[in-house]
C-alpha cells in the first residue's frame, strides 16, 4: 500500500470544509455508539480499510463494544443490536447502496419510530460524510496506519 498524496496538505480548503462537516454532526447529539456503528457498517460496505480501522478504534474507546463490533456486518441475524440500532444501519446501508433502490419506504417508516424529522436529517447528514470521508480515503490511497 501507499498513499498517493496527503489531500489534507494538497488541498486543506477541502479538509477544513469536510471537517466542518464533522464537527456539525458531532454537535448533534447523536448517540456516539451508534454513530460509530454507522460509520463502520457504511465503511464495510465501501470497503474503506482507513475509516472502519479508525471507527472500530473509535467505538472500542467508548466502551465494551466487541460484541456489536464483531457482528455489525451481520446485523440482521445478530440478536445484540436494538430496534433502533436495527432501524439505522438499514438506513446506513440504504443510503449508502442507494442506486440500487434507494430508501424504501417502509425503512423510512421504521426509522421515523426512533427519530424525529430533524434527527432523520441528522443521520442522513452523518452517512453522507462518512460515505465522502470513506471515497476521499479510497481515492487517496489511505490505509490503517498511514500517517497523515
Amino acid at each position: 500500500m501507499s498513499l498517493r498524496f496527503n489531500y489534507r496538505q494538497v488541498n486543506a480548503p477541502a479538509f477544513r470544509a469536510m471537517m466542518a462537516a464533522e464537527q456539525h454532526n458531532a454537535g448533534r447529539g447523536l448517540d456516539k455508539v451508534l454513530v460509530e456503528l454507522v460509520k463502520i457498517r457504511v465503511s464495510q460496505i465501501n470497503g474503506c480499510a482507513f475509516c472502519l480501522d479508525m471507527h472500530a478504534k473509535d467505538l472500542l474507546k467508548l466502551g465494551d463494544y466487541q460484541d456489536k463490533l464483531v457482528l455489525v456486518s451481520v446485523w440482521r441475524e445478530a440478536t445484540v443490536f436494538s430496534g433502533k440500532e436495527r432501524a439505522l444501519l438499514e438506513l446506513a446501508e440504504s443510503v449508502t447502496l442507494i442506486s440500487q433502490g434507494g430508501v424504501p419506504q417502509a425503512g423510512y417508516d421504521n426509522v421515523r419510530e426512533y427519530v424525529s424529522e430533524e434527527e432523520f436529517v441528522d443521520w442522513i447528514m452523518s452517512i453522507n460524510t462518512i460515505n465522502n470521508w470513506n471515497r476521499i480515503a479510497i481515492s487517496t490511497g489511505m490505509y490503517p496506519g498511514v500517517s497523515m
